[in-house]
């Protein structure tokens, strides 16, 4: 028995590893994973690679609302009054870092004794003068030192130059920033949405196919009443159900997708039922429950796959359309779709950029969901 164990397993291995190797010649499919992979990576590295390194990329500079990409500025940081409150590194790291400085954008600046004179920006061509004196700009230890010489240290840590690489919204927030932080809600709706789905369609499509009769009938009738219900408003009645809020949206899309999984499984296990090896397992008094999670539900990973790529791509869209229309996540959290609905009067303007970014993004990735999708199920031979 162990020999064939070991047997069965290394069959099994070879399979997996002859799949991903087909996976792999077909251009197509490399792409889709290369969009995801980079999109996972970043999303998990968010706050160490933003520029804007504040709680949800919200740190406001009112004179820059609307920039260009590109566009860059030296910036003046004065310490503020009150310092917020710091979380460890981990809070951090997950979170984002309060900023201990309030910054204001200028075009020039020159040393009058203690005092530092800038030409503070306002506006392009528009530009006034403020002073700020060393006492305004140096933390109380450092401005008791005698040995420090603090127009350099001014220079150094209170003056920096800032490039907004995809400009900014007309809330003068960092776009690049949101957007990178933006693709943690994307994918965390996507994978809660999965789970959700196919944990309900497993469960319910199992079920259905393989005990049949009244019970089939029963999830069956679920199912078609579901599927009578356009999608948007399914998930609105659910929202306006357990309430609106992050994680009640990514709920409220799971609850809202589990029919098709169900749908599949349930053909898929009509079909394996019937085998062999099924009726064998019953012959030896095997439990439902067994026969159902360790011998059926094995053989229909592909279709289950193909299922949660296709689940996937469409929770991402559901999600942006919720929040184009107010109903998703909340400002000032980013979110591609929330950023499309603050900037899509611009399209019409000089400044379509601030509504395309976020919907190229939203476009390539779904894209690569749909690739992976359509490979997996040439590869698996799925039909349903």
């Amino acid at each position: 028995m162990s020999n064939l164990g070991t047997r069965y397993t290394k069959l099994k291995n070879d399979t997996h590893k002859s799949i991903i190797r087909r996976l792999l010649k077909k251009p197509s499919a490399v792409v889709a994973l290369c969009i995801i992979s980079l999109t996972c990576i970043v999303s998990i590295f968010a706050y160490v690679i933003v520029p804007d390194k504040t709680p949800s990329a919200n740190n406001m500079i009112i004179e820059l609302g609307a920039k260009q990409p590109g566009f860059t500025t030296l910036l003046l940081r004065i310490p503020k009054a009150n310092t917020p409150q710091r979380h460890c590194r981990l809070f951090e790291w997950f979170n984002g870092t309060p900023s201990v400085f309030n910054a204001i954008p200028i075009n020039g600046y020159r040393y009058e004794g203690n005092r530092i004179v800038v030409r503070h920006y306002i506006d392009d061509g528009i530009e006034d003068t403020l002073t700020y004196t060393a006492a305004q700009l140096l933390p109380a230890d450092e401005l008791r030192a005698s040995t420090i010489d603090q127009q350099q240290y001014i220079t150094t840590h209170n003056i920096t130059k800032r490039t907004f690489y995809l400009g900014t919204d007309r809330f003068s927030r960092d776009i690049l920033s949101r957007l990178i932080i933006g693709s943690r809600v994307t994918l965390s709706v996507g994978l809660v949405a999965v789970l959700l789905s196919l944990t309900i369609g497993i469960i319910l499509g199992s079920l259905a196919g393989y005990y049949g009769g009244w019970v089939d009938n029963a999830v069956m009738w679920v199912i078609n009443i579901l599927y009578a219900i356009p999608t948007l408003l399914l998930v609105f009645a659910i929202t306006l159900t357990i309430g609106k809020g992050f994680w009640e949206i990514f709920i409220a899309i799971g609850l809202s997708m589990w029919v098709g999984a169900a749908r599949l499984i349930r053909g898929q296990v009509m079909a394996i039922k019937e085998q062999e090896y099924v009726t064998a397992a019953r012959a030896l008094g095997i439990g439902d429950a067994r026969i159902i999670f360790r011998h059926i539900l094995p053989n229909i990973a592909g279709p289950v796959m193909v299922v949660a790529a296709g689940n996937f791509a469409a929770a991402i869209l559901i999600e942006a359309g919720l929040s184009f229309l107010g109903f998703g996540v909340q400002p000032p959290a980013p979110s591609w779709g929330l950023m499309i609905k603050e900037h899509y009067n611009f399209l019409l303007t000089n400044r379509p950029l601030l509504a395309l970014i976020p919907g190229i993004a939203i476009m390539l990735l779904v894209y690569a969901f749909n690739i992976l999708g359509n490979a997996l199920r040439d590869l698996l031979d799925v039909k349903g």
